[in-house]
């Protein structure tokens, strides 16, 4: 028996191969399916191979005469070339293309796993920089809310700087640009000027307990002493004596005139006497701020000198608690515009309070005292010393 195998496309195909070779009487014996193997398996489509087989005593050459030659002449005997025999297809030209193909394909994909790590890295770099950035800025804003700042008025600092920083911003550079923010936002202290028509009539309010009486005999002194500029006193203040005597104990070693006044006529008789002197410092009684009737009286004391010859100071404690503090300087913005002056500094660890106050109040800083020595412990308020103080501990 003889056993030949034949491949085509599909198995029809296949089947006309066997008989055409092995003639009318082969037998088909098995039909599979065979799929292409390795990376050819990519490129190649599978084939059906048919397995035929003949017995030994039938002449299985095949009449592979065309059809069109046996229509045309029925007579004529063709001698056909035997079959080539089946081989194996030749895929190595084909394979070399493709592993071509496939190493290119490599490369680059191994140059956009190179630059997509590349770029990861950078990105992370990026990343923990910003990080610390962040960091940072999240540190600075828990320095200001433990120094009693506002957490209104801190984010807005925050909000105002992230706005103008750079991403990856350094350590220095965001603390820089908060340091400025601050200062600037304190802005310049706004001072006693005697520079313009005289005489500046400067009056002194605030509630109880400040310390109004020995803040004015400080800043006196100073004009008196360094500046040789003629002063008198004035105090509304006559509910407590020992406020009036301690004035013009003041007043005394000074060597300058004292006046107590109970009304507005009496300051308009004091504007006459003192027509020629530089500074006369109005002290004025510690009302609460609550009691809106003696507000009035103070008004309308301060209103009786003219806006242009006055200059009104709110002086308040840097001990007192800021919800107190909202509600004093509500009440006297009510009466006048001021200028802010903080005693007692020394006696508090955090200047977060000035900070608010000059925000919500948006009037100008001026004075700040810091102990009891006449004349020494008081000086202009320094907003880069503010500034400092707020970023760093107690």
């Amino acid at each position: 028996m003889i056993i030949k195998k034949f491949q085509a496309n599909n198995e029809t195909e296949a089947i006309i191969l066997a008989k055409e070779e092995l003639g009318k009487d082969a037998i088909v014996m098995n039909i599979k399916k065979i799929s292409p193997k390795g990376i050819y398996k990519l490129f190649k489509k599978p084939v059906v191979e048919v397995t035929a087989a003949i017995d030994d005593n039938i002449t299985y050459k095949a009449d592979r005469t065309p059809a069109y030659k046996k229509q045309a002449f029925p007579d004529v005997i063709y001698d056909e070339p035997e079959p080539a025999p089946q081989t194996e297809p030749n895929y190595t030209k084909e394979s070399s293309a493709i592993e071509e193909k496939l190493n290119n394909l490599q490369s680059l994909i191994e140059k956009q796993i190179v630059e997509k790590e590349a770029k990861q890295q950078s990105s992370d770099e990026k990343q923990k920089t910003l990080s610390k950035s962040l960091a940072c800025i999240q540190l600075v804003y828990n320095q200001l809310i433990m120094n009693d700042v506002d957490e209104k008025y801190a984010n807005q600092i925050i909000s105002e700087i992230e706005g103008t920083l750079k991403k990856d911003a350094s350590m220095d550079n965001i603390l820089s640009s908060i340091y400025q923010k601050i200062v600037l936002k304190l802005g310049q202290p706004v001072t006693i000027d005697i520079q313009g028509p005289t005489p500046k009539y400067v009056f002194f309010i605030g509630p109880t307990g400040v310390g109004k009486t020995t803040t004015i005999a400080k800043i006196a002194s100073k004009f008196k002493v360094e500046k040789k500029a003629r002063i008198a006193f004035l105090t509304s203040d006559t509910y407590r004596i020992a406020a009036v005597e301690q004035l013009r104990t003041y007043a005394n070693i000074l060597g300058v005139p004292f006046n107590v006044i109970y009304s507005t006529e009496e300051i308009e008789q004091s504007r006459k006497e003192f027509a020629d002197y530089d500074i006369i410092f109005v002290d004025t009684a510690g009302r609460s701020h609550k009691n809106k009737s003696q507000r009035d009286d103070i008004e309308s004391l301060i209103r009786a000198i003219p806006q242009d010859e006055r200059e009104v100071y709110l002086v308040l404690s840097a001990t007192t608690k800021y919800r107190d503090l909202i509600s004093i300087t509500e009440a006297y913005s009510q009466i006048t515009n001021y200028n802010l002056l903080f005693t007692k500094l020394d006696e508090t660890n955090s200047v977060g309070n000035l900070f608010n106050i000059r925000m919500l109040t948006n009037a100008p800083l001026s004075y700040v005292t810091f102990g009891q020595d006449v004349p020494d412990d008081i000086d202009r308020i320094d907003p880069q010393s503010i500034a400092k103080q707020l970023l760093r501990g107690h």
